[in-house]
């Protein structure tokens, strides 16, 4: 669907560089049916990549074949309730963490390397130290929040949040029983998602809506949850995960983008460096914001590549 005059899915859809994945797979993970793609050979050495929140594998259509060109297997998954993984009643970060061993295990019993962006970098540093066997290298992109000083909470205080998380994601459910998303034509899609990626060209925002938004009679809706909120519920905060860094035991690579922008964390080098690992590294990719594979995917590519070898 378009405007007289506006934007074709053809036109949409042919944005340089991006193929859509070789191959796609479903995993169960608790009943829950998630959309996995991947990019490579199947025989080609596996690398696990994990999107940021309320992304979907399509964010990934420049950037994964890059990394499939040296020679890996790039396995991505839609998490619960993005892309066209089933939506379920309740969102948790326990969830997504089971979701992501789902995925891992369903790749074959060797080691790999784990790679997100975002909350996708995030759940990688969490998997990393929940699945020590299956991991054999770290590469976070932009997926390292800080907010400055940071505590850590008790048991008991986590078990009185969960209460009052829980009594609060209720409520929220209750109020968007019957919600849908606000349907739209390819331009108007991709210009409200550009209130939130206002460094994203136009071009790529019109083609993340031909393969992250489904079309219907009244127009084209993103493939995410309404209800969904960032995090779920539950006793977590994404600034908990550089508390993650010191343990992990593999090489560890941490990408940030030099600009801040209305979806980053604002973190910093220095905001990092005191939880690396021994023989950790931060890199930042000059002039490029929190979406920086999506920015400069062939710098970000080479760096992982690079650091992979």
């Amino acid at each position: 669907m378009s405007d007289p005059g506006g934007t074709t899915i053809e036109q949409a859809a042919a944005y340089p560089g991006a193929h859509r994945p070789w191959r796609r797979r479903e995993v169960t993970s608790d009943g829950v049916g998630l959309a996995v793609s991947e990019w490579g050979e199947p025989d080609a050495p596996a690398l696990l990549l994990a999107h940021g929140g309320f992304d979907f594998t399509g964010t990934f259509d420049v950037f994964a074949p890059m990394i499939a060109e040296g020679g890996w297997r790039v396995v991505s998954w839609d998490q619960r309730g993005h892309g066209d993984s089933a939506r379920t009643q309740l969102y948790s970060w326990q969830a997504d963490l089971r979701d992501g061993a789902a995925v891992i295990d369903s790749i074959g019993d060797r080691s790999m390397p784990f790679v997100g962006h975002s909350k996708g970098g995030n759940l990688v540093s969490h998997l990393a130290n929940a699945m020590p066997h299956r991991i054999s290298a770290l590469v976070n992109i932009e997926g390292l929040p800080s907010h400055g000083v940071m505590s850590d909470v008790s048991e008991h205080e986590q078990a009185k949040w969960v209460r009052k998380e829980l009594d609060d994601w209720l409520a929220h459910r209750r109020s968007l029983e019957s919600k849908r998303r606000r349907p739209g034509t390819i331009d108007e899609l991709a210009e409200r998602r550009g209130k939130m990626n206002p460094r994203m060209s136009p071009d790529w925002l019109r083609y993340l809506v031909t393969v992250g938004a489904l079309e219907s009679e009244d127009g084209w809706r993103w493939k995410i949850d309404p209800t969904m909120r960032m995090g779920g519920f539950g006793p977590w905060r994404p600034e908990w995960s550089l508390l993650q860094l010191p343990a992990i035991a593999v090489p560890v690579l941490g990408i940030l983008g030099s600009e801040l922008e209305v979806m980053g964390w604002g973190t910093r080098p220095s905001d990092v460096e005191p939880y690396l690992p021994p023989g950790g590294r931060i890199e930042t990719v000059e002039g490029a914001g929190h979406f920086v594979h999506v920015e400069a995917p062939r710098t970000v590519a080479d760096m992982t590549l690079e650091f992979l070898q």
